[in-house]
């Protein structure tokens, strides 16, 4: 009886194979998706190897590494050894130019081993002459001609350095500077070089050189073959993309658990419409394990199919997506063929919904011989839950609830100062999991009182919304299986946004403090800017749109009466910078007070200072600085320091009154118009007001926030794209349980035909009806997101806020409930198209 039971099974799976895909579109997905992300690592992982090794292909050996430098004088021994053409040396140093810096490489300019092209000027060949890149001509004002002074490397004092050319490179920081080793060597007074590269002539032995190579160093070198460097160079990119993959892995991992609830709801519906035929097989003899033999068999089947189906079009997009672009220009490689992933993504399958399909098939094991005699062939659904659940359930909230108050308990405070996230992070994870699974067992009894508040404005509209809401509440227990997986999804997206949002205000405020303008000029030593140079950048107007020049001494002390606040023997820096002349002003948080009532007699004061002198906005001290003293008032409080490293923000006559310099001691200001050519026209009119002027920097302070920025970005798209798996899986869920329960309804929909429901009528509750699932599954993902990443951001302990950004999240609410809506669009038109006559004579 069990092999005629199995082959019933599976031969009615056989001859329906839309059904089979259909029930197991969330196992084909998931599988395209792990198997698509193994293709993703071996592509990124090969691009990195075969394109970003930062040795020449030319180069046959390497001498030295970082643990044995090579000397400089064995460059010349080397060129002499027979079979070798090109010995470079290969070394970096930073140079110090005034206030700004440059990056001194050593390059040959020319020939197979070089990594730079001339474009303007003459290559460098006497010590103390530079080549550039275009954005450092830009960035720093090294015209070709210019004649700067430096130090750098072994050199203490500085010396002069003459632009000879500007070079193109792979790489453009806007401070990188070349020339031969031996120019670099012997400007900076350099002994060893990080490595030398050999290039040998054709026909020339490998193992005759190296034998020439050891008779002419003193020391046993470490010689490696270019090849072999250029693997390292590989190996160490590809391992940074190993570790960004573990990350990618559990993501993934998150989305199979989501495939599985889908896959379990799917298959409850399939064995509800075949009750009538099981009860049959239960009537002729089959035991219920004969049953659960057989319907674990069809999953298995299910799995095995929708395994390879996945498997193959991972494959077909692994290779057709790098061949694409490829064909457009870029440098993307190809992956391998990864057999033995292949077929533990599709073993991985079957099991996955061998295990989804265990508890359907126990359930559905249990009918009665007697259901046979029913005419209806499917059954409806539970409602309830058993009594086991509900206790796990409760249970599982408890747990979820004290897991998060003793997240909550180990929130840092803003006077602490060691402070270990890693405890307080592990405990939040802890209780979202308890949180996620309290949702999957206590779902069919969220989803009535939800679905009564939520669906309640539909119900106003028309008989069409009553039945789209009476839909989904009839079956409450499959309702919770699609729900729960797109509240897993807007959980966690959610949490990203809002996580990111928060972040993203830290971030301004940071770079408020520290780069508060797109420009900075200041003197070195500590010295004032000449007049001349602020004169002339307040004229370049059409330049520079802002101006904020400020004075800035570093001997003020606070007083209390006679006695002194604070440990700080020195003083503490005290700045007049106007801040509302900066509009980053208004990304500035403040702990106590308001920085708008900063102003004569009142001070703005950095949260180190106010804790090291136990001042509070409000308080009343006194400024001191070589035996004048001025009576202030706290007018706020910042969280750590000031823009630009400021303990103390005054008043520009408060600082008169403590006899400070009239000159300024820097210049803030922003470029007039947006992007890269405003910065660079900007950073022209500020080279010409400098001039001449000895000791006069300029910092392009914007580039920091735009690397900044960057960073940000790219990881909040990263981490939005890896959640996003498990939203789609929730989609597939969705259209799946729409189209398996309109062959269910097939009867249902016959019958609202003949008293007059119209097929757009029809279509349009069933649409309404997956649209439902999402409206439910989006507001308790909300419900649970929001909280869970304010607690995130606050266990992390980097002080940033609790930023709600309601515009992307109303965004992605919309999105989830039309993304939801559309996937039931196809099955609600198959159940349009069905005639009432036909409908109505069906069982059921």
């Amino acid at each position: 009886m069990r092999a005629a039971a199995l082959r019933t099974q599976v031969s009615a799976a056989a001859r329906r194979p839309g059904r089979l895909i259909l029930t197991g579109l969330a196992v084909l997905v998931v599988s395209f998706v792990v198997f698509g992300t193994v293709l993703a690592q071996q592509i990124t992982e090969r691009t990195t190897r075969d394109n970003l090794s930062g040795t020449p292909a030319a180069t046959d050996l390497v001498i030295g590494s970082p643990d044995q430098p090579p000397a400089v004088a064995a460059l010349s021994r080397l060129r002499a050894v027979p079979g070798v053409a090109e010995v470079v040396g290969r070394t970096e140093i930073g140079v110090s130019l005034g206030e700004s810096y440059l990056n001194l490489r050593a390059d040959p300019g020319t020939g197979p081993l070089s990594t730079t092209r001339l474009v303007e000027g003459s290559y460098p060949d006497a010590p103390g002459e530079v080549a550039v890149t275009p954005r450092t001509v830009e960035r720093l004002g090294l015209t070709v001609g210019t004649v700067t002074s430096g130090f750098g490397g072994e050199r203490t004092g500085p010396s002069p350095l003459t632009i000879t050319g500007v070079v193109a490179t792979a790489d453009d920081a806007g401070y990188d500077g070349y020339a031969p080793d031996a120019v670099v060597s012997a400007w900076a007074g350099l002994r060893t070089v990080s490595q030398i590269d050999l290039r040998l002539a054709p026909g020339a032995s490998a193992d005759t050189v190296r034998q020439g190579i050891a008779g002419v160093l003193p020391a046993d070198p470490q010689v490696r073959t270019g090849a072999e460097v250029r693997q390292e160079e590989a190996d160490a990119a590809a391992d940074q993309v190993g570790r960004l993959f573990v990350l990618v892995g559990l993501f993934v991992a998150v989305a199979v658990a989501a495939a599985a609830l889908v896959v379990t709801s799917t298959f409850r519906i399939v064995f509800a419409q075949r009750m009538r035929q099981l009860a049959l097989l239960r009537a002729v003899g089959a035991n219920r394990g004969t049953l659960v033999s057989a319907l674990t068999a069809e999953g298995a089947l299910t799995g095995l199919v929708a395994g390879v189906v996945g498997v193959a079009a991972a494959l077909a997009a692994g290779y057709a997506l790098p061949a694409i672009l490829r064909a457009s220009g870029k440098a993307v490689s190809s992956p391998g063929l990864p057999l033995a992933a292949a077929v533990a993504v599709v073993v991985g399958a079957v099991v996955l919904t061998v295990l989804a399909v265990l508890a359907p098939a126990f359930s559905a094991a249990r009918v009665s011989p007697l259901e046979a005699l029913r005419a209806a062939s499917t059954t409806a659904g539970r409602r309830g839950i058993g009594v086991a659940r509900l206790v796990a359930g409760l249970l599982l909230v408890v747990g979820a609830a004290l897991a998060g108050a003793a997240t909550f308990s180990r929130l840092p405070t803003p006077e602490q100062e060691s402070y270990d996230p890693r405890p307080g992070m592990l405990l939040l994870v802890g209780s979202g999991t308890l949180a996620f699974f309290a949702l999957v067992a206590l779902g069919p009894l969220l989803v009535r009182p939800v679905l009564a508040v939520l669906g309640w404005p539909l119900r106003q509209f028309a008989p069409l919304g009553r039945l789209a809401v009476g839909g989904i509440g009839g079956a409450p227990r499959r309702a919770a299986a699609v729900s729960v997986v797109v509240a897993l999804g807007v959980t966690l997206i959610s949490a990203v946004v809002i996580g990111g949002a928060s972040m993203r205000v830290l971030s301004d405020r940071e770079m408020a403090l520290s780069a508060p303008a797109d420009f900075e000029v200041t003197a070195s030593n500590g010295s004032l800017l000449p007049d001349a140079v602020v004169t002339r950048a307040e004229a370049a107007r059409g330049a520079l749109a802002r101006m904020a020049p400020y004075r800035r001494i570093d001997d003020v002390t606070l007083l209390r009466g006679t006695d002194r606040l604070g440990s700080a023997e020195s003083g503490y820096p005290t700045s007049d910078l106007d801040l509302p002349a900066l509009p980053t002003t208004e990304d500035l948080d403040v702990t106590q007070g308001r920085l708008a009532d900063r102003g004569p007699g009142r001070i703005v004061l950095g949260g180190w200072v106010a804790r090291e002198t136990g001042l509070r906005a409000g308080d009343t001290a006194r400024l001191a600085r070589a035996g004048k003293t001025v009576d202030v008032r706290v007018a706020a409080v910042l969280p750590d320091h000031g823009p630009l490293h400021a303990g103390i923000l005054t008043d520009r006559a408060d600082l008169d009154r403590l006899g400070a310099p009239k000159g300024y001691s820097g210049l803030l200001a922003d470029a007039a118009r947006p992007g890269e050519d405003g910065r660079t026209a900007g950073v022209r009119a500020l080279r010409q007001a400098i001039g001449g002027s000895d000791g006069v920097g300029l910092a392009v302070l914007a580039d920091e926030r735009d690397r900044n920025d960057a960073l940000l970005d790219t990881l909040l798209w990263i981490a939005v794209g890896l959640v996003s798996l498990t939203v789609l899986i929730a989609v597939v869920g969705v259209g799946s349980t729409t189209a398996l329960s309109v062959v269910e309804r097939e009867r249902e929909s016959g019958l609202l035909r003949a008293v007059g429901l119209s097929r757009p009528g029809l279509r349009a509750m069933l649409t309404a009806e997956s649209g439902l699932y999402g409206v439910i599954g989006a507001t308790i993902g909300l419900l649970l997101g929001v909280p869970y990443a304010w607690l995130a951001v606050q266990a992390l302990g980097v002080n940033a806020p609790l930023a709600l950004p309601v515009l992307p999240l109303v965004g992605l609410f919309a999105a989830l409930v039309v993304l939801t809506a559309l996937a039931g669009v196809l099955p609600a038109r198959r159940a349009s198209r069905v005639s009432p006559v036909t409908a109505l004579g069906i069982d059921g």
